[in-house]
């Protein structure tokens, strides 16, 4: 039944309509009962205290307090017209102001009335003074006075507030809402889990969530729905780990053949680093265990991933089958496959490695269509293009995919149908991924991390200047080039509009291209507005070093390498997030030379962008820099995380309710090993909610 009122257009709740239900639509999303219930209050106003008015100071919120009116006058002109009270308590005086609806509060207060006020004091000219305050008549006889309660306040808008849905609206609806519905909400987690956490109901969190007794209550309210939402959210991914290491037997790499043991005394060019040792050991076991790999492979740019990848895929060729690697670009593609041929070297009769983009030409394609089907190619590398139908592998054993956030669930699914026993998935992002965001967007993936640069590897210096100190970048940057080195400056986006973006970055240009004039100094310059085609021509000409200095205003592409840029130039660098920055830092820094990354920044910084700046500066720890950038931003933000429609958050915030999520995955864990299939009668809650979610999706084809 709950499901069903819920589920009821919000038009036909008492007070809404079809004109303030096409407002509610449009600016809040709110289309159901169930929409508008979780629209939950940002924060509450204490109406629980009254204030004595020598108490009373400019910092405080809204405060309530009780008082006789010793006066009233209207003051000022036409367009200045106020209406001034004076308010006595036994401590002191304040003044009330009202610049509007001056004639109905005349009507209202009176001398020697006493009133309940509530408003949020200031001071003037020395004085304190409420504008605008709530008011109602003090009842000596009454058993409670005033409010008394946790007010809620909603986040509104400007549009909302014209149908007079300001937070008192929103407020008002919810309380018709929970009249309405409250006795039809029913229990969504079972009876042991509540006991176990000592939970309250469903019906009484969502009660106290809009209009909390007291303090305890509304703590007890918020922890009960932030359970339950991180708690479904990893029912889900466990589950669906579940049904896939159930359901599918993975491919058995059980033996160290030829190919990996001559690369790794003969062809690696470097001593492995501990991590990589360690991912390699992870990786190994779980193509051991006779079920389908899923694993997530986190390290920071430069920390060898690659390495790792290809050392798997030699792996996999040595056990009689073949690997893939999708990229999400052109570029990166092209990268990983000149980077994976220059490890291996001489490949005559030692590993075939072919590249599939959209630029393949036909005749090759059909070429490389028939090496893959006799099996004689062992590694392809390439964009979507790999997920097309007519491409089809002999024996496809190893799926490596790089930076996965940008591929859909579907995509990566088609590369599982390529072998009739599903590959092993191996998962790479450079963008490191805060450990509790880890366990929520990638809960059902096993997760290994590269934590340490490779030998010899210098940390990039971090230096923040102010426009003021422009003088001095461009004395650097002369002195760089002068070494042979190449630079980049990355101008920010402007209001995400492309004329501004334009406009300002024609403005940095006219300026670099004076200070570093031809035929000495030539530059490279990529923007939104060039076609692909142009891009890319601009991006190769600096990769080939036939330029010194690159322009951009499009984030330059995730893992491009260029060995020789030494130089990372970020222009309003405080308009960028943690993260963002964090990886344009990383475009440098890829040779052994010491590199060097430069954030150019207004004198005048919020608190929030100095945090960001400083701890640039102060660290190169990738999974340090995206815990704050998730204390800063909150987890949609995140790169990625929009696109994975995991993290429907309404209430938990993963930057701080980390206990939470612990508590509900290990809770996860615990009911799973007792009960795989949810078929004890406690848990009949637990198997409802998958009939009911999972209709229509098929959770064991999602990688």
């Amino acid at each position: 039944m709950t499901e069903q009122v819920l589920k009821t257009p919000i038009e036909y709740l008492k007070g809404v309509g079809p004109q303030r239900a096409d407002v509610l639509k449009k600016e809040l999303n709110i289309f159901t009962y169930l929409a508008l219930l979780q629209h939950y209050p940002f924060r509450y106003i204490d109406r629980t205290k009254f204030y004595k008015i020598r108490e009373l100071n400019g910092d405080l919120p809204a405060v309530q307090i009780i008082g006789r009116i010793l006066s009233i006058e209207i003051l000022g002109q036409k367009n200045t017209k106020r209406l001034v009270a004076q308010l006595k308590d036994e401590t002191g005086v304040i003044e009330l102001v009202w610049f509007q609806s001056i004639r109905w509060m005349e009507k209202i207060i009176r001398p020697g009335l006493v009133f309940i006020v509530f408003g949020k004091p200031s001071i003037y000219s020395g004085r304190i003074s409420i504008s605008h305050p709530e008011i109602e008549p003090y009842k000596a006889n009454a058993i409670t006075q005033g409010n008394l309660t946790l007010q809620p306040v909603y986040s509104s808008t400007e549009k909302l507030k014209q149908f007079s849905l300001d937070s008192k609206g929103i407020q008002c609806l919810q309380a018709t809402l929970i009249d309405t519905v409250i006795n039809e909400i029913e229990e969504s987690l079972p009876d042991h889990l509540l006991k176990k956490h000592q939970l309250i109901s469903k019906r009484k969190a969502l009660y106290n969530i809009h209009f909390p007794a007291d303090v305890p209550l509304l703590q007890e309210a918020k922890n009960r729905l932030k359970f339950e939402e991180l708690f479904f959210i990893q029912l889900k991914l466990l589950k669906n780990k579940l049904l896939r290491t159930q359901k599918y037997k993975g491919n058995i790499f059980d033996k160290v053949g030829d190919k990996f043991n001559a690369f790794y005394s003969e062809k690696l060019p470097f001593e492995l680093t501990d991590a990589q040792k360690r991912v390699i050991k992870e990786i190994r076991l779980d193509t051991q265990r006779g079920i389908q790999m899923n694993r997530l492979l986190q390290g920071d740019v430069g920390s060898g991933k690659t390495v790792v990848a290809l050392m798997i895929m030699l792996l996999a060729i040595d056990n009689g089958f073949q690997a893939c690697i999708m990229a999400p670009t052109e570029i990166l593609a092209n990268q990983h496959y000149h980077s994976i041929k220059e490890l291996i070297g001489n490949t005559e009769g030692f590993v075939t490695v072919e590249l599939l983009t959209g630029s393949t030409p036909k005749k090759k394609r059909r070429i490389l269509h028939e090496q893959l089907e006799n099996g004689s190619l062992n590694i392809l590398i390439g964009t979507h293009a790999l997920i097309e139908d007519v491409v089809q592998f002999q024996n496809l054993g190893l799926v490596v995919i790089d930076e996965q956030h940008r591929f859909g669930v579907e995509q990566r699914a088609k590369l599982w149908r390529k072998n009739s026993t599903p590959p092993h998935v191996l998962v790479m992002t450079a963008t490191p991924i805060p450990r509790t965001l880890a366990m929520t967007l990638y809960g059902d993936l096993d997760i290994s991390v590269i934590n340490e640069l490779p030998a010899g590897r210098k940390p990039i210096k971090t230096i923040h200047l102010y426009h003021s100190q422009r003088l001095r970048m461009f004395g650097f940057m002369r002195e760089e080039i002068a070494k042979g080195r190449q630079i980049y400056i990355v101008y920010p986006l402007i209001k995400e509009s492309e004329k501004l973006d334009l406009l300002y970055l024609e403005a940095g240009i006219e300026d670099i291209s004076i200070e570093f004039p031809l035929p000495e100094y030539r530059i490279s310059i990529v923007h939104g507005k060039l076609k692909p085609k142009d891009k890319e021509f601009e991006m190769q000409r600096f990769v080939k070093s036939e330029t010194q200095i690159m322009v951009a205003t499009t984030v330059i592409e995730v893992g491009v390498n260029v060995p020789n840029a030494s130089v990372m130039i970020i222009e309003n660098a405080e308009r960028f997030g943690l993260s963002q920055l964090h990886q344009l830092r990383g475009r440098v820094g890829r040779g052994a030379d010491q590199s060097f990354c430069i954030l150019m920044s207004g004198n005048k910084l919020g608190n929030d962008a100095k945090l960001r700046l400083n701890t640039m500066v102060r660290t190169n720890d990738g999974f340090e820099i995206s815990e704050i950038d998730l204390e800063l931003r909150g987890p949609g933000n995140i790169e990625g995380t929009q696109q994975s429609g995991v993290l429907d958050l309404k209430l938990a915030d993963l930057a701080h309710d980390q206990h939470i999520l612990q508590q509900a995955r290990q809770t996860v864990i615990d009911i799973f090993e007792k009960d795989p299939e949810l078929k004890d009668e406690s848990n009949q809650l637990l198997h409802d909610y998958f009939e009911r979610k999972a209709g229509g999706i098929s959770w064991d084809k999602i990688s």
